[in-house]
């Protein structure tokens, strides 16, 4: 394959770590293999961090410029996006668009969904000495994923997923990972997740919403079930479902004992998340916060977009992060928004000028950002 160095190496989305599998995980990540496979930084964890921080995987909206961004904010690390194993191994184009790297923002967990051993393995085998983590999708619960039997949908199939694993911990050089999901009876989560550690697993990160749970607006993630598999399970577990901002991270880490917390969908909308910023919708209107006028989503998008210059992504992805990120500066000025829309080919100038148009108008809603988070974050490097 081209080598997925050319536009720089990235990183996923990986937040908030305890003290105990902290230890763990920087020796899994700081292991000698790494040090023999390629010359690279050596990722420490030299700061008192509680946890760790990851950027959850998101298909097509997990790509370098963003993490890089979500890194500036206080990541700890992060996933690539969800790459189709088997399309990986046959497609340059694929490949070349889909994964890139940089070694500013690592670690780095590299997402396949699979169904196949070899198939699998040739993907991983591809990107092992580019990343800290393989990790196997067994958590998309979406009508592709039970199209193409992956993601949670091999949660019928428990002799594959541990021979999918199996296979990797035995042939790769860097570390497995399992993103799962949960089932409804908590004693089979327990002997699933068992099951995923004795075959190799090193990492496994746990959203704990059930595959027929899809609506995380309707339906609060059991973070009761995840305190149960890290109390039954030797390695690291990272906790996910219902991280919207720090205050989530702190009550998830209380809740379960999880040794970090990952988050996809919120970040889409605020990358500053891990960096105590906060949306207007959040902040509860008894509590003591302050506005910081300094920052709004628009700053970070301005951001973002210079990465993409020097980085370059599929203007799919940019639109995408684009509607994410200026959401509700939209709402308050739709022909706006209804401008973008009709943009077939979009460019930076067309771009940078929506966002100029939104500030003329008074559109804009600053981040907020608490004292008391201001003061934690600044004392702890977070990780996305």
């Amino acid at each position: 394959m081209a080598s997925p160095l050319t536009a720089k190496e990235s990183q996923s989305q990986t937040r908030t770590l305890h003290l105990d599998p902290l230890q763990d995980l920087n020796d899994a990540l700081c292991s000698d293999h790494h040090q023999q496979q390629q010359e690279q930084q050596t990722f420490s964890y030299k700061s008192p961090l509680r946890c760790l921080t990851v950027r959850g995987p998101m298909v097509d909206n997990s790509e370098l410029p963003f993490r890089m961004l979500c890194h500036k904010y206080r990541a700890d690390a992060a996933y690539t996006s969800m790459l189709h194993s088997h399309i990986f191994t046959e497609s340059e184009k694929y490949r070349e668009q889909e994964f890139t790297t940089c070694m500013e923002v690592r670690p780095l967990f590299v997402q396949f969904c699979a169904n196949d051993l070899e198939v699998l393995l040739d993907a991983g085998k591809r990107v092992e000495t580019h990343c800290d983590y393989v990790d196997i999708n067994l958590g998309c619960p979406q009508r592709i994923a039970r199209r193409g039997n992956y993601g949670a949908f091999l949660m019928d199939n428990l002799p594959l997923i541990k021979s999918l694993v199996e296979n990797l911990v035995q042939n790769l050089n860097v570390p497995v990972l399992c993103k799962v999901r949960i089932f409804p009876n908590l004693e089979d989560t327990i002997k699933y997740a068992r099951m995923l550690e004795d075959v190799g697993c090193s990492l496994l990160a746990v959203h704990s919403r059930t595959r027929d749970e899809k609506d995380q607006k309707k339906v609060q993630a059991n973070w009761e079930a995840i305190r149960a598999v890290k109390n039954a399970l030797r390695i690291p577990v990272l906790a996910n479902g219902n991280i919207r901002h720090m205050d989530d991270v702190c009550g998830c880490l209380e809740a379960t004992g999880a040794g970090g917390v990952l988050s996809a969908e919120s970040l889409l909308e605020n990358p500053a998340l891990f960096a105590g910023f906060q949306t207007a919708k959040w902040v509860a209107k008894n509590e003591e916060s302050r506005k910081y006028g300094k920052l709004d989503q628009a700053d970070l998008l301005v951001e973002y977009f210079k990465l993409c210059e020097q980085y370059p992504v599929p203007w799919r992805m940019i639109r995408a992060h684009v509607h994410n990120m200026l959401g509700d500066w939209f709402r308050i000025h739709p022909h706006i928004r209804e401008d973008l829309n009709a943009q077939n080919i979009l460019t930076f100038g067309f771009l940078y000028d929506i966002i100029d148009r939104l500030r003329e108008l008074g559109a804009g809603v600053p981040l907020h950002l608490k004292d008391t988070n201001a003061e934690t974050v600044s004392a702890n490097r977070l990780f996305v």
